[in-house]
């Protein structure tokens, strides 16, 4: 478990993250909702050890992320960042073996090889692991993303909005492999997301933030509600249900 205490952090002046608490629990995916400039990707890289904090800490399987080696932290933990762009051309193949890093150290072994395959099949990227990523759609490249994450073979994933730019397909696509992930290899994975209904029907936990404050956690049945979404959007919400799950319609 991920357990975050008290966490802040200050740009020129104003509380960008103001006191945060969460935890994130192996076997569930996480999703960090909130307006923008809420200050979801700062809490997160402050959770990942990308960006200093202010205040509070991080614990990570009972150890303050600062106390972990950095090669160790990267077994345990890994980021995927909004802005994923090399420049150097690779292939998908190529691009998923950098998520073995950590154990390789660019020397791949039978069993990385393994892992990497693996990896490509889990996201159905076989037949593509020759493509140049300059070839890809959006979409696939994403998921050529999020298999090298996967390839790294932690317990803990953070994606800070992994569907950024994709259509509703790929989104799709990426949001099962996400669900899948946390639910068949019991990872913790958390995601920033500004889509609600992607949030409430595929995620099992949701953090809200508004002006840098956490103002709802818990169950996807607790947050996803009228009332709270309406303070934090500070836009009229409705909520449906379809086939069981909450489906958020907002309106003037």
């Amino acid at each position: 478990m991920i357990q975050v205490n008290q966490l802040s952090k200050c740009y020129q002046g104003k509380k960008v993250v103001d006191g945060a608490q969460a935890q994130f629990e192996r076997g569930k995916v996480t999703a960090i909702i909130g307006p923008n400039g809420a200050g979801k990707s700062t809490l997160l890289a402050m959770a990942a050890r990308l960006t200093s904090r202010d205040s509070g800490n991080v614990i990570i399987d009972g150890k303050e992320i600062a106390q972990w080696n950095t090669g160790q932290l990267a077994k345990r933990l890994a980021v995927l960042r909004q802005a994923n762009s090399f420049a150097m051309r690779f292939t998908v193949q190529e691009l998923v073996a950098f998520g073995r890093f950590p154990y390789s150290k660019g020397r791949l072994t039978d069993r990385d090889n393994q892992v990497i395959h693996s990896a490509l099949a889990y996201l159905d990227l076989v037949e593509l692991k020759d493509k140049y990523l300059d070839e890809l759609s959006g979409g696939q490249r994403q998921m050529a993303f999020i298999a090298m994450v996967l390839a790294q073979d932690t317990d803990y994933v953070y994606l800070d909005e992994p569907l950024n730019n994709l259509d509703i397909k790929h989104s799709l696509q990426i949001m099962q492999v996400i669900q899948k992930m946390a639910h068949e290899m019991q990872k913790a994975v958390v995601i920033v997301i500004h889509d609600i209904n992607f949030a409430s029907c595929y995620c099992d936990t949701i953090l809200a933030l508004k002006h840098g404050k956490v103002v709802a956690s818990g169950a996807v049945d607790e947050v996803i509600q009228g009332p709270v979404l309406s303070s934090i959007y500070e836009t009229p919400f409705e909520i449906l249900t379809v086939k069981g799950k909450r489906i958020c319609s907002y309106m003037v």
